[in-house]
């Protein structure tokens, strides 16, 4: 019977805990797949003089972490197994001890042995080195945090996607090489999220001195955006009002276009190649005029006859057209997956970095010219943007 099983497995832990053996602790395997919470971790911690033993539960969007003494220890477990998860995994200084249930109820305790010298480690869970600080008093005003700088929980998945922007901007920038103030345009910038991230991590964290223009088409919400800029008394960041295709900028040395739908995308890139601008950053969404021309076409293979392979194939040819015309024009170009954003169906990133080199444009506009033919299509909206034809 599992109860006699899960029984012993409980009093090794008590054993490990009395005996100042425990490691942590690992809980997996949710006996229901629609339960949210898939794993919970346990490690000792250490605080204010007195030993607790702090559960980690991981959500599919979020954590929480809940400290519990010894004694309320193996009641939480007892709640846990087999009712919730099914594998258990108990690490102590000299063995794991794994216990296994099946969804019938047969269970299973396994121990090895371990050869490592492990040791407790008792400190608590240090604050997270990101590059963006929840406690700055902006994102309390943008409506991400508490007063005292803690991630509500209905935002926890949104800041860990600006946690990720931040980490691929600073890993573009890095290489780069900018004299004096830089010149950055977040077009689309919509609620303003991302742009006050690359504000924070620009100045507080690479300590560069910035303008940056987000571009809004709302004016209500250029005006808050504003707003929150000047009670936060923060320096080179300005909100604009105005759409992607109308915003001219003569200085440029960053253009960002995330989320940009459909032919919004190609005006921001025609934007950025015409300032000259030394990185441009795409999210594009909602390819529909290409796949709309090849519908057109009728150019149909029997791979494109199903809608959504047909839309896939649309964002494809779509951003490979844009690489390549950016390249056209001096830009080498990436084409990278980034899975934390949202609104971003095919959740690609397209970079271009501009390049000093000679470039073969006629075998790049063969390329493009090639692909144009082979699709049925007449004219990717980026070329009228540019007054280019292939």
């Amino acid at each position: 019977m599992h109860e006699e099983i899960l029984e012993q497995f409980l009093s090794r832990v008590v054993e490990a805990i009395g005996q100042n053996t425990f490691v942590r602790m690992t809980l997996s395997k949710p006996r229901s797949k629609r339960d949210e919470l898939r794993n919970v971790y346990v490690k000792p911690v250490l605080i204010k003089g007195n030993r607790l033993y702090a559960f980690t539960y991981r959500y599919e969007r979020r954590d929480e972490v809940k400290n519990y003494d010894a004694g309320q220890l193996s009641d939480v477990l007892k709640e846990m197994l087999p009712s919730r998860f099914l594998n258990a995994v108990l690490f102590t200084v000299t063995e794991d001890l794994t216990l296994l249930i099946t969804s019938k109820g047969k269970a299973t305790l396994q121990s090895k042995k371990v050869q490592e010298n492990r040791e407790q480690n008792l400190e608590h869970d240090k604050q997270k080195n990101r590059l963006i600080n929840p406690a700055n008093p902006w994102w309390y005003q943008l409506g991400l945090t508490t007063r005292e700088g803690k991630v509500t929980a209905d935002m926890q998945h949104k800041f860990k996607q600006i946690c990720k922007y931040v980490e691929i901007v600073e890993s573009l920038l890095k290489p780069m090489r900018f004299e004096g103030k830089v010149n950055i345009a977040d077009m689309g910038a919509g609620k303003g999220y991302l742009t006050f991230a690359l504000h924070e991590l620009l100045t507080q964290r690479m300590n560069m001195e910035v303008d940056i223009k987000g571009v809004e088409i709302r004016p209500d919400l250029v005006q808050k955006i504003n707003e929150i800029i000047r009670s936060s008394q923060l320096v080179g960041l300005e909100f604009v009002e105005g759409a992607i295709n109308t915003f001219r900028p003569e200085n440029l040395d960053v253009l960002i276009a995330l989320h940009a739908c459909n032919t919004a995308t190609d005006d921001a890139i025609a934007s950025g190649i015409k300032a000259g601008t030394q990185l441009i950053l795409c999210a594009p969404c909602c390819h529909k005029q290409i796949r709309q021309e090849m519908e057109r076409s009728g150019k149909v293979s029997p791979i494109t006859q199903y809608g959504i392979f047909l839309e896939r194939q649309a964002v494809m040819i779509t951003d490979t057209i844009r690489a390549l015309i950016m390249e056209y024009h001096g830009y080498k170009t990436q084409i990278m997956e980034f899975v934390e954003m949202e609104h971003t169906p095919k959740n690609i990133l397209l970079v271009g970095r501009r390049v000093e080199k000679p470039i073969d444009r006629a075998a790049i506009a063969s390329k493009i010219s090639s692909l144009k033919q082979e699709y049925g299509i007449e004219q990717l909206y980026l070329e009228t943007a540019l007054g280019v034809a292939f």
